[in-house]
């Protein structure tokens, strides 16, 4: 990757793999600019889900974008140094990144690259995770000491199906939320939105029982031989709820995502367990964090199971401006 001094093929493969990060109601709320010497990562108030009145959801978006982003640039030879809310007078600037080449292109960063192709919303049932004991402590060496991890097990089950149960509850009458809800999984736009293949039906949400609710589809039931969910539930939180802390907890979730998918494992990002108060303080009773973020079921899919088709991005003629 020559250095990117320019629009260069090498940057915009970078910024493709960027953009395949998950985004809240694949709002994709990020925008790029792209200088001289720097990349820098805006938030992009257009693009903010009406319902994310609090724009955390976004935040965790373009933290995830902004982890996909280095991790690219690393499989292209490059070390992406990060300088987070550089103008402290600027909340929608986020991070102006440099880079200084690599000494070598490690087989690790060409594998956690390709799991950023790999890396699928998986919304139904999962089998238990394999060799969790294994993997379960690379999680928590990933995470560090940015965010705090809680792993929760089948006796969790049934306080989360309360917590989701009065998230949509609470949900009930908001025509916001169910504006949101139709955008996303009726979206006419070829950049945005969730394929109706990626909708779940009835039989296939009741056996998830801790996602979120969609309009439900009448199409042929999927996975019909896992018949309930024995996903582990991760529970990411945070030690303060600043802007800064809520960006770098996207920016774990991406890396925890990724090596999820690097171990063969399906996920699923669950914000809205932690959207409104009913279900926040289910979750803050379950793990004994204060600020509880995000939560990600990870299991097993079939072996041989079709490979769903990836969710839609905008392109980067949107999302990605030059300075010239």
């Amino acid at each position: 990757m020559p250095r990117p001094t320019m629009w260069t093929p090498q940057l915009q493969e970078t910024l493709q793999l960027a953009c395949r990060a998950p985004s809240f109601h694949n709002s994709q709320p990020w925008q790029w600019s792209v200088g001289a010497d720097t990349v820098e990562l805006h938030l992009f108030p257009q693009r903010l889900v009406a319902s994310d009145s609090s724009g955390r959801q976004a935040l965790l978006s373009c933290g995830a974008g902004l982890d996909h982003f280095r991790v690219a640039a690393a499989a292209a030879g490059w070390t992406a140094n990060v300088d987070r809310y550089p103008n402290p007078n600027d909340h929608k600037h986020l991070a102006t990144i440099d880079f200084s080449p690599m000494a070598f292109v490690t087989e690790g960063h060409r594998h956690r690259a390709e799991a950023i192709r790999r890396r699928r919303t998986d919304r139904l049932p999962f089998a238990a995770p394999a060799d969790w004991d294994t993997f379960e402590p690379v999680l928590r060496q990933i995470t560090g000491d940015t965010v705090l991890i809680d792993v929760l097990d089948a006796q969790a089950r049934p306080a989360l199906q309360k917590a989701a149960a009065l998230t949509e509850s609470a949900r009930l009458d908001d025509s916001t939320y169910h504006a949101d809800m139709h955008w996303w999984t009726s979206s006419s736009d070829s950049g945005t939105g969730i394929p109706h293949s990626s909708l779940t039906s009835q039989s296939e949400s009741d056996r998830v029982g801790i996602g979120r609710r969609f309009p439900i589809t009448h199409h042929r039931d999927q996975r019909a031989d896992v018949q309930a969910d024995d996903a582990r539930i991760v529970v990411m939180s945070t030690y303060d709820d600043t802007r800064l802390d809520v960006l770098r907890c996207g920016e774990t979730l991406s890396a925890v995502l990724l090596a999820a998918t690097m171990a063969d494992l399906a996920s699923c990002t669950l914000t809205h367990l932690t959207e409104v108060p009913a279900g926040r303080d289910i979750v803050r009773e379950l793990t004994g964090r204060e600020l509880p973020q995000v939560l990600i079921r990870m299991g097993c899919t079939p072996a041989d199971e079709e490979i769903p088709p990836l969710t839609p991005r905008l392109p980067l003629a949107d999302v990605v401006t030059v300075r010239r």
